[in-house]
C-alpha cells in the first residue's frame, strides 16, 4: 500500500531546492505560508485578551473618522487668503503637477475664523467641531505619494500603496488585543455599503484573521439586518455550546496535523466570537436607549449614528472603530465643491463635536485617539472640465497629495495647535512635512509601540506598519 503525501510533501521530496524558494514565495504572496511571530505572540486560545504594548501609551483605544474621498484642506482646517488675490490667475506653482488639466486659483467659497485660546482658524464648514479646537491638534503638513484614490485609500489605511499588508486596525489590535470579549475588536463602520477598495481598507492580510475589521453598514437599523445572523433563533445557548464545543475538538484535531495554520485559527476564533457577540452586540449597537439630550447633540441622519455608535462601541471596550464617511469616496468634487462639502460637512460637524463632548463627559477623552482626515487633499486651482471627468462645470478641485490636512483629538495628543504648514497656496506641504508613515509612527506611539519594534515575521522577514519609514511627530505628543 503506498503510503498518502501531501502536495507539499511531494513537492518537497521530489523537487529540488529552487522549485521550494519559488513555491514558498508563491505561498506567501497569496497569504497562505504560516506566519512566525517576532513581536510577543497573542494566546493562541485567547488572541483577543488585552495585552501590553512596549510603554505606556496614553491613548488606549482609536476612533478613525475617515473622511474617504479627499476634502480640500483650503477649504476645512488651511486658510489661505491670498488665493482671493490670485483668483481668476494662474498661480506660481513651479513643476508641481496635478492630476488633470487645472486652471486659475479658485479661493475658497466659505469663510474662516478664529476659535478658542488658540486661535486657530477653521471653516464655517466646522465651526462647531472648532468650539474643541484647544483640543485638537490640525496637522496641516501631510503628504502622500501619488494622487489617485485606490494606492492613497491603502496608504492611509495600510501604510502600503501597492501590496497586501495588514490594516492600522489590525496592527492596533494584534498589539493590544481588546478589552471585551463580546465584541469585535475591530469595527468598520460604513453606512450605504463599503469605500472604494471594500475589505481591503480594514484587511489583516497575513496577521491572523481574527484581528480583520468587521464591517458594518449603519444605514440598516434593525440589529437583525445591521448584523446578519446575530440571533439563532431555531438552537438554544445551551445547544449552541454544545455544538461548537464538538465542532471546536474536529477543528483542534484537524488543526494538530496542520502546523496550527492560522487560517483555520482565524476560524475557529471566528465561531466562538459569533457566539459571544449574542449577548452584547445587540445592546451595544441600539441607541434608542440614549438620552434625548445626548441624541439631539449628534443630530439626524446615519453618519451621525455611526459617531455615537463608534463612542458606544469604545465605551464597552472595542480598541478601534472606523467610521467611514458614506460609500465610495463621497469628499471628492471634483465639480460643484462649494454644495457638495457644506452638505458633507453638515452631515458631521455636530456629531463630531458631540462624540469629543460625550468622550469628555464619560471620561474616556484623554484614553481615546481621535483621528479625521481622508486619503489625501485638494488643489488651490479650479479643476478644468476633461472629457469622462465633470459634467463641463469650473467649479470643483482636483487630487492633491502634495499636501492636506489630518487633525488629531485626545489620547495623549497636544491640542490648540496647528502642527506644519503648506506653501503660501496651500498646495505642498513645506514646514514639518508629515508623511502618512509619520502619521502612522505617531499613532503607534500614542498608543504605547515603537513603530521600529513592533513587527510580524512572516515569509521570512519582519514586517511592521511603517515598513522601513516613519518618524514620530513629537511636536503632536503633549
Amino acid at each position: 500500500m503506498i503510503p498518502l503525501s501531501t502536495r507539499r510533501e511531494a513537492l518537497s521530496r521530489a523537487g529540488v531546492g529552487m522549485g521550494m524558494v519559488g513555491l514558498q514565495a508563491l505561498l506567501a504572496e497569496s497569504g497562505l505560508l504560516a506566519a512566525e511571530h517576532k513581536t510577543s505572540p497573542p494566546n493562541p486560545t485567547m488572541p483577543l485578551a488585552p495585552r501590553p504594548p512596549h510603554f505606556a501609551g496614553k491613548a488606549k483605544r482609536v476612533i478613525h473618522i475617515f473622511a474617504n474621498g479627499g476634502p480640500s484642506h483650503v477649504d476645512t482646517f488651511d486658510p489661505k487668503p491670498i488665493l482671493a488675490k490670485y483668483a481668476g490667475k494662474p498661480l506660481p506653482l513651479g513643476n508641481l503637477k496635478t492630476e488633470r488639466k487645472t486652471g486659475a486659483a479658485y479661493p475658497s467659497p466659505f469663510k474662516f475664523q478664529k476659535y478658542g485660546q488658540s486661535g486657530i482658524e477653521v471653516s464655517d464648514l466646522f465651526a462647531k467641531t472648532a468650539q474643541h479646537i484647544d483640543d485638537i491638534c490640525v496637522i496641516r503638513s501631510m503628504y502622500a505619494d501619488v494622487p489617485n484614490h485606490e494606492p492613497s485609500f491603502l496608504l492611509m489605511n495600510t501604510g502600503e500603496s501597492r501590496l497586501v499588508r495588514p490594516s492600522l486596525g489590525s496592527w492596533v489590535t494584534y498589539g493590544l488585543g481588546t478589552e471585551n470579549q463580546n465584541l469585535p475588536s475591530y469595527v468598520a463602520i460604513c453606512p450605504g455599503g463599503m469605500p472604494l477598495l471594500d475589505s481591503q481598507n480594514w484587511q489583516s492580510a497575513f496577521l491572523p484573521g481574527i484581528f480583520q475589521g468587521t464591517y458594518v453598514d449603519t444605514k440598516q437599523t434593525d440589529i437583525e439586518r445591521l448584523l446578519e445572523n446575530v440571533r439563532n433563533k431555531s438552537t438554544s445557548p445551551a445547544a449552541q455550546r454544545k455544538q461548537l464545543d464538538l465542532l471546536m475538538k474536529l477543528n483542534r484535531q484537524h488543526q494538530a496535523a496542520r502546523d496550527a495554520d492560522p487560517q483555520l485559527e482565524a476560524r475557529i476564533q471566528s465561531f466562538e466570537l459569533a457566539y459571544r457577540m449574542q449577548t452584547e452586540a445587540a445592546e451595544a449597537f441600539d441607541t434608542s436607549k440614549e438620552p434625548k439630550n445626548v441624541l439631539d447633540a449628534y443630530g439626524p441622519g446615519d453618519q451621525a449614528r455611526s459617531l455615537l455608535l463608534a463612542r458606544r462601541l469604545v465605551e464597552r471596550g472595542v480598541r478601534f472603530v472606523q467610521v467611514s464617511h458614506g460609500a465610495v469616496q463621497p469628499w471628492d468634487h471634483h465639480e460643484d465643491l462649494e454644495s457638495g462639502h457644506k452638505r458633507l460637512a453638515g452631515q458631521v460637524d455636530g456629531a463630531i463635536a458631540a462624540l469629543i463632548a460625550d468622550l469628555k463627559r464619560l471620561g474616556l477623552f484623554e484614553s481615546t485617539l481621535i483621528i479625521w482626515g481622508g486619503e489625501f487633499g485638494r488643489t488651490p486651482v479650479v479643476e478644468m472640465p476633461t472629457a469622462g471627468n465633470n459634467s463641463g462645470k469650473i467649479n470643483g478641485r482636483d487630487h492633491n497629495h502634495w499636501g492636506f490636512t489630518v487633525w488629531m483629538a485626545g489620547g495623549g495628543v497636544k491640542g490648540g495647535q496647528a502642527y506644519g504648514a503648506t506653501d503660501e497656496f496651500g498646495f505642498k506641504a513645506v514646514e514639518k512635512r508629515a508623511h502618512v508613515h509619520d502619521l502612522h509612527a505617531t499613532i503607534l506611539h500614542l498608543l504605547g509601540f515603537d513603530h521600529e519594534k513592533f513587527t510580524y515575521r512572516y515569509a521570512g522577514r519582519d514586517f511592521r506598519l511603517t515598513d522601513v519609514h516613519g518618524q514620530v511627530m513629537k511636536g503632536v505628543l503633549a
